[in-house]
């Protein structure tokens, strides 16, 4: 996905994606309105250097988890095509054989 911008707010960073070129692999829990304005918040970030986002251009892996009504972000990296390690990692979770419905992976409560 491409970062169109990221705002600082209450001590979160809140990252805007743009409208075009995103994909989404294994989406799980999340509804077709959850997606279509994707906004993702570091949580306690506003303070954090985050040397992935300091050039926006190009796009970005980026993995979370849907907590109350927001979407979190867990790990974001630069994307690179030519990266063998990316390459290899993205092929392990397409193949990874992990239940979307375990309710403790998306951050609400299991019981």
């Amino acid at each position: 996905m491409r970062i169109k911008e990221i705002k600082k707010e209450n001590g979160e960073r809140r990252l805007v994606a743009t409208q075009k070129k995103k994909k989404l692999l294994k989406v799980g829990p999340l509804k077709r309105k959850d997606t279509k304005k994707l906004v993702l918040y570091m949580k306690n970030a506003g303070t954090c250097p985050c040397p992935q986002l300091d050039d926006l251009s190009g796009s970005f892996l980026v993995m979370g988890r849907k907590v109350g009504g927001r979407l979190l972000v867990l790990a974001i990296y630069r994307w690179e095509k030519k990266n063998k390690e990316m390459k290899f990692a993205i092929k392990f979770m397409f193949s990874y054989p992990c239940s979307l419905h375990y309710p403790f992976f998306y951050g609400s409560d299991p019981h």
